[in-house]
């Protein structure tokens, strides 16, 4: 690992505060990143104190000026030579990823692959910002709409995906013309000094404006100075919906912007018609990847009572055939939870159900012993359950599955939407009925929704983004852009006269 920091210049004590090329001094304490992997200490980040943060919003804001008159293909040029550093850095910085945050090394890997991937887009995007014509009730009369760059925009990413959904918000409002703050979760700082550093290295390169990409390290106060700046006009958030639902309201209050993307309660239908091999390679990773540590885990499964023994027994053989371990091994299927304070939560959890009348198929717990030192390695489990369960209701971070039956179509939609979270959804069935009706108004109520795959594992050219407790936010792709920008309607009078619109007149 030591060869991997020093690659990606990360040794010793790393500055928190940066506006891009600049690393500014802070009177911050440090945060010390602990690997889940080991329990070993990788390296410290100072936090940026109150002065850092004033610099970096100050410094943003001048960076906007002067980036929005930017021509957006000529920002999508810088995007494109971000997407090929990420690539010459991929293998160093994904297993960073995984050492620090604890998923699997493919998994780390694909995080990269994300980021590289999101930055294409953007390209893509630089060329396609458009606006509608429409025709004027007005004689002599033009009418269009176009997008203008928006301002700062603030961006609070979770220790589960350290840099991937960073880059969703990033590489599209910078070829808005927007300028950003990341603010990172202080369980993974050290992944974004790196990536601060890569961008870094090429918008200096290239003239880019000190302050187009800034990171202001710290805890929860960095998150609150930021939702309540009114300097900041969006703010996009990951997180609980408990902090969602925080930033939303100090957002609202200053009439900004925020878009969250919060909790999800994931359910898989699995249909007397499904194609049952498909369904297990599907349910067993969305249960178990990132060790359950997704917003899209799957963390339901809501099985047709004709199969639901047999579908039972496989999944519980799966289970079986799970290796749990050092993520860095590739032979690895689950690695670590992020810290002592996640297994906690997942042994309240196991609690809360068996309090409930829950029965386990798989039992969880604890793994200790040689491997195991960093205490936070644990079983994932499977439980049969009620879905009106407090704890089926609730999300837990961490690889417990829920299994309940059903007996018709309707109760099935019926238990999926029954949660407060809206984020995604499954369906494994070989009917097109059925399928169709899972997609239709009358079927799901996620912001995503599969037919014959998993829950997890959404692609960057969909928008991605939930209902409910979700927080209705929308990041990567689509029209998810939109947000990042202000929309101003147009209309240009060409003619000799001056009519006014709904027929008024108004003579002098």
């Amino acid at each position: 690992m030591q060869e991997i920091l020093q690659t990606l210049r990360l040794t010793g004590r790393n500055g928190g505060a940066s506006t891009g090329s600049n690393w500014i001094d802070s009177a911050g304490t440090a945060i010390d990143s602990y690997s889940p992997v080991d329990g070993k200490l990788i390296a410290s980040v100072t936090v940026a104190d109150e002065a850092a943060y004033e610099t970096i919003v100050k410094t943003a804001g001048e960076a906007f000026v002067q980036w929005r008159m930017w021509p957006s293909p000529k920002r999508g040029e810088i995007v494109r030579q971000v997407s090929e550093a990420l690539r010459k850095n991929k293998e160093a910085l994904g297993k960073l990823v995984s050492y620090e945050m604890g998923k699997s090394l493919q998994e780390g890997y694909g995080e990269v692959q994300e980021m590289i991937d999101i930055c294409d887009f953007a390209v893509g995007l630089s060329r396609q910002l458009h606006g509608l014509t429409m025709h004027s009730e007005r004689p002599g009369h033009r009418m269009y709409e176009q997008w203008h760059p928006l301002g700062i925009v603030g961006i609070i990413s979770a220790f589960n995906f350290p840099v991937a959904v960073w880059s969703w918000n990033a590489a599209l409002a910078w070829v808005c013309g927007d300028v950003c703050v990341w603010k990172p979760s202080e369980k993974t700082p050290l992944t974004a000094v790196a990536c601060q550093k890569i961008i870094a290295d090429v918008f200096r390169d290239n003239g880019v404006p000190e302050g187009v990409s800034c990171l202001v390290v710290g805890e929860r106060n960095i998150g609150e100075r930021l939702a309540a700046d009114p300097r900041i006009p969006l703010v996009s958030a990951t997180g609980s919906t408990r902090m969602g639902k925080a930033v939303g309201a100090a957002v609202g209050a200053r009439l900004g912007r925020s878009l969250l993307e919060l909790g999800g309660n994931n359910a898989i239908i699995i249909s007397k018609d499904a194609d049952l091999d498909i369904a297990i390679v599907g349910c067993v990773f969305g249960a178990v990847g990132t060790a359950g540590q997704r917003c899209t885990t799957t963390r339901r499964l809501i099985i047709h009572e004709s199969i639901y023994d047999t579908f039972r027994d496989k999944l519980v053989a799966a289970y079986g055939q799970l290796r749990i371990g050092d993520p860095l091994d590739e032979s690895i299927h689950v690695g670590p939870l992020i810290d002592k304070g996640a297994v906690e939560s997942y042994l309240q959890a196991i609690e809360a159900c068996k309090a409930e009348g829950g029965r386990f198929l798989v039992d969880g717990g604890v793994l200790e012993g040689a491997g195991y030192e960093s205490g936070c390695y644990v079983k994932p489990c499977v439980a049969e359950a009620q879905p009106h369960f407090k704890i089926v209701q609730h999300e837990t971070f961490a690889p417990i599955l829920y299994l309940m039956k059903y007996s018709t179509f309707e109760e099935a939609i019926a238990i999926q939407n029954g949660v407060p979270q809206g984020l995604s959804s499954s369906i494994m069935t070989l009917n097109l009925r059925e399928a169709e009706q899972f997609l239709s108004s009358a079927g799901s109520d996620c912001g995503i929704a599969n037919v014959n795959i998993g829950t997890s594992g959404a692609e960057i050219g969909g928008a991605f983004g939930g209902e409910k407790e979700t927080g209705g936010g929308r990041e990567s792709g689509s029209d998810a852009w939109r947000i990042y920008m202000r929309r101003q309607t147009n209309t240009i009078n060409y003619s000799t006269s001056l009519p006014l619109a709904q027929g008024i007149r108004f003579g002098l």
